[in-house]
């Protein structure tokens, strides 16, 4: 699969998540304070729940539902209860555009 068009970057709220589905994928993607615009699975591990409904506070995403906060650029758990990881995404930018293609994740 080829790299899909997601949105716009100035569509993208700092320290928001915003939820968009790609290639039948759910991505939670956030624009951080320094700029980076971050692309993770947005289906919490815990549970059935949008990562995108949470909270982006430092280098991190939390589920609203249950408190575990997931590190935006590995896609590590930092807290419990979840455990195991959500997938990070490749994210290009071109011409103001948000790229990604769901097949490719970030090796880590």
């Amino acid at each position: 699969m080829a790299e899909e068009l997601v949105i716009a970057r100035d569509q993208l709220v700092q320290d928001q998540a915003h939820r968009s589905i790609v290639g039948g994928i759910p991505v939670a993607l956030v624009l951080d304070s320094t700029g980076t615009v971050h692309a993770i699975g947005d289906t919490c591990t815990h549970g059935d729940i949008s990562l995108a409904e949470g909270f982006v506070e430092d280098n991190t995403l939390e589920c609203w539902a249950h408190g575990s906060k997931f590190e935006l650029t590995t896609g590590k758990p930092l807290t419990l209860p979840a455990y195991e990881p959500v997938p990070v995404f490749v994210v290009v930018e071109r011409d103001g555009n948000i790229f990604i293609d769901p097949t490719v994740t970030k090796e880590i």
